[in-house]
């Protein structure tokens, strides 16, 4: 069975921000999460929006407001 407590790494230790029973000889998996970089989400939304705004299928409404 698996159970998750959220910990934080500090000065080459894994802390828990509470006191845990961990039985002894315990099995351990610890996952890493990573943040994603700021530039991450500027990239993914800039390739987002050039996706909307330069679509040569919206020019037929540009058309459209022209008359």
């Amino acid at each position: 069975m698996l159970v998750s407590h959220q910990a934080y790494y500090k000065n080459g230790k894994i802390m828990l921000p509470k006191e845990i029973k961990i039985p002894e000889g315990s099995e351990i998996l610890v996952t890493i999460i990573e943040k994603p970089s700021d530039d991450f989400f500027k990239k993914a939304s800039e390739k987002s929006l050039d996706n909307i705004w330069n679509n040569k299928e919206d020019d037929v409404y540009e058309q459209l407001l022209k008359k």
